[in-house]
């Protein structure tokens, strides 16, 4: 791991043990301010919280654990930690989201009365409160998945929290209940398409999916062109964790390479390509260069 990754992961460690604090001590806040009024919207947002907070946690503990170096057995350390958390976050938000829908629906048939005064104090408190982590992580959201997850949360916090301020406003000028119910709603709707979005990018890394924005096609028509090259099969490509991408391919050369000692060079020339010449840096890449031949003992189908 080079010193500035390590940096890099430290730094990130730090921004998600000051938004793991900020949002565990919201979450106290809403619980006691969903018991004292009755608000679903209060509540939920307050479950979102408590669902927040575990994903912080879990974030956290992911980040501490991609920082440990790699082993033999783990070549890849834990970096993949990351997409695991990110994936169980997503998993959890979804299940918010859903219980968010049924549940205001329902209350909108019977709407409860809810204190507006204390509505609003919660409200603001979990807005303060989110503001400032939203604050923290918005530097670092690009880092990595678990990062982005942890930005993702908080901003729907945020969001929530708006929603439960316009209701406890509505309730107080109108004395409609209802506006509770459908800021719950409206949480709900915030917090869904995100966590597929976030569902659906981590788990193509955990089905070693391509990297976005990598054209196995266009890296395979680069590589074919360079000098000696005669053709690239078995190309593949995927990602180990947020920012680290790989790729492998066997690369068929003209034989007399082999024989004059000019082989390592295009090693090189084939590892700078897809290293500098597309818009996904692969610096991790293996290659495996063989006669044309060598194909006649290969087992496997060749793409």
């Amino acid at each position: 791991m080079t010193h500035e990754h390590a940096h890099g992961s430290t730094t990130n460690r730090k921004r998600l043990v000051i938004a793991f604090a900020i949002t565990s001590t919201v979450l106290v806040a809403e619980v006691i301010g969903a018991i004292w009024t009755g608000s679903l919207a209060l509540l939920v947002d307050a479950g979102h919280m408590l669902t927040d907070a575990g994903g912080l946690g879990v974030a956290l503990l992911a980040t501490t654990l991609a920082m440990r170096p790699a082993t033999s057995r783990r070549t890849w350390g834990y970096a993949r930690a990351e997409v695991l958390a990110a994936t169980a976050q997503a998993a959890v938000l979804l299940a918010v989201g859903l219980f968010v829908l049924v549940e205001g629906i329902q209350r909108l048939v019977t709407p409860p009365e809810i204190p507006s005064a204390g509505l609003l104090i919660f409200g603001v408190i979990g807005l303060v409160g989110n503001l400032v982590s939203i604050l923290v992580l918005a530097s670092g959201r690009g880092a990595n998945l678990n990062l982005r997850a942890a930005f993702l949360e908080v901003v729907n916090d945020a969001l929530g929290s708006v929603g439960v301020i316009i209701a406890a406003i509505v309730i107080a000028v109108t004395g409609w209940g209802g506006a509770d119910a459908i800021a719950a709603i409206l949480i709900g709707v915030l917090i869904l398409p995100r966590a597929f979005v976030l569902l659906r990018d981590a788990v193509n890394v955990l089905l070693e999916t391509t990297p976005a924005g990598l054209d196995l096609d266009d890296v395979r028509t680069h590589l074919e062109a360079l000098e000696h090259v005669e053709a690239v099969h078995d190309l593949h490509s995927s990602q180990i964790a947020s920012g680290l991408p790989i790729l492998t391919a066997h690369v068929t050369i003209t034989g007399n390479c082999f024989r004059d000692g000019h082989a390592p060079e295009i090693l090189d020339q084939l590892q700078a390509c897809v290293a500098e010449h597309f818009d996904v840096s692969v610096e991790h890449s293996t290659f495996q260069l063989e006669p044309a031949t060598h194909r006649e003992h290969e087992h496997t189908p060749h793409a």
